[in-house]
């Protein structure tokens, strides 16, 4: 039984991927922080191994005997304070992983990204991730890169605050018009691409965008959520001028739901051409709908 050893296994993405390793016959060791064990969807078949990325001292040779790395370890949301940072987490987590890979002689090296990542770009959350590509694609190992889009699943953290929101509020914020492009794809889609591409050899050394079939506006978006939930979206949109200096004095308090970098990412339009991931590894896409009712059940 081929064995994958994965990081941020106990995140929203990495359970799925995990669950999917599993329906298909994979052995899985999984980096876990001491204390998060509970957050793995299930323990058959699981080996643990106690760590952090932060402090690779002891994981030298955590993935030996494994066929595969695929690396999942990212946030959203800086805490500095608790050196959880873009560069501590995308840029140095990359490089403890690639070490470990390397060391395991491992066949094949998969990793988390973003859609939007680019040199450059404004927020600190794709450059760090463009510069973590970057250090995958000069490894010398043997990898693929997925950059997904915004993803639809149970429990996500986008989805449930989405769905309160438009459960409970007489009426739902918008920061600006509203008409910023959004590509959701739904959580399962995802899981499968990266457990396909194991086994694919025209998956080699390429990198996939990763999104579902249908562009739509953020308005479109809570229309159709609204539509799932069997309730009237009444928005309230909230000007730009308004927002940024607001988002900008708040972003350092916990509970605050935005931060600058977040704002900046769902302005731009989020969207590409998804063709070659679903064509190269043989998926179905899910149209946004239907993603939507899933993640609701």
């Amino acid at each position: 039984m081929a064995r994958i050893f994965v990081t941020g296994g106990t995140g929203f993405v990495g359970q799925e991927i995990l669950r999917e390793l599993h329906r298909q016959g994979y052995g899985l060791r999984c980096l876990v922080r001491p204390g998060s064990e509970g957050k793995l969807p299930l323990r058959e078949g699981v080996e643990i191994i106690h760590g952090d990325l932060r402090e690779p001292a002891s994981l030298e040779n955590a993935a030996t005997g494994c066929e595969a790395v695929i690396h999942l370890v990212g946030i959203i949301r800086e805490y500095p304070r608790q050196g959880i940072t873009f560069k501590n987490l995308h840029v140095e987590a990359t490089r403890q992983a690639l070490k470990i890979a390397r060391t395991a002689r491992v066949s094949r090296y998969l990793h988390m990204s973003a859609l939007g990542v680019r040199e450059g770009a404004v927020s600190a959350y794709h450059r760090t991730k463009w510069e973590a590509e970057e250090i995958v694609r000069a490894s010398g190992l043997t990898f693929t890169i997925f950059r997904p889009s915004v993803i639809v699943g149970p429990e996500g953290e986008f989805m449930t605050m989405i769905s309160r929101l438009v459960r409970c509020a007489p009426v739902v914020p918008v920061i600006g018009d509203g008409r910023y492009r959004l590509q959701p794809v739904a959580l399962e889609t995802v899981a499968r691409g990266f457990v396909t591409a194991l086994r694919s050899p025209a998956a080699k050394d390429k990198t996939f965008e990763v999104a579902g079939p249908d562009p739509v506006t953020y308005n479109e978006f809570l229309d159709l959520v609204g539509k799932c939930l069997g309730k009237k979206v009444r928005r309230l949109h909230q000007p730009l001028w308004l927002m940024r200096p607001l988002v900008a004095a708040l972003e350092k308090v916990p509970f605050f739901p935005l931060t600058s970098n977040q704002l900046t990412m769902l302005l731009e339009d989020n969207t590409t051409d998804p063709d070659p991931f679903y064509r190269t590894l043989g998926l179905e896409p899910i149209p946004v709908e239907d993603a939507i009712r899933r993640a609701l059940r």
